[in-house]
């Protein structure tokens, strides 16, 4: 590839997506870039439209703006950004949203677990231990 920050950035997303198979969705890919109606870097991360950085400088508030554009364009209810950390792996990137939509975020898992409580109080105790156990 003859421009190494798109190489960067290329390869970034790759580790990314490998990471979210692994972890989360085997299902997780690059998506193909769509111009003025992108879609986000990867497809595959629950609810979100997901754009990766893997760049020197950081611009929280372009990327957060880019990753909500996208969402729309997706017709995910959320965007985030995961912006590689220097020097480390995926594991230890990080994930970010602004406020408005983490609490979007949060005020849905809250109800969606508020139901499944009422629903089925085993099984959501069951999911809720497994998830601690795992943290």
């Amino acid at each position: 590839m003859a421009n190494p920050s798109k190489a960067k950035g290329t390869a970034w997303e790759s580790l990314v997506v490998g990471y979210l198979r692994e972890r989360h969705n085997p299902g997780a890919h690059r998506n193909v870039q769509m111009g003025v109606k992108d879609i986000g870097d990867i497809d595959g991360y629950y609810l979100h439209a997901l754009e990766a950085k893997a760049e020197k400088s950081i611009t929280l508030s372009d990327y957060i703006a880019q990753a909500n554009r996208e969402a729309v364009n997706a017709g995910k209810p959320f965007g985030c950004a995961v912006v590689k950390r220097r020097m480390k792996g995926v594991a230890d990137g990080y994930v970010v949203r602004d406020v408005r939509t983490d609490v979007r975020l949060l005020n849905r898992l809250r109800d969606m677990e508020e139901a499944l409580m009422d629903a089925d109080f085993d099984r959501w105790f069951d999911i809720d231990e497994e998830h601690r156990e795992a943290a």
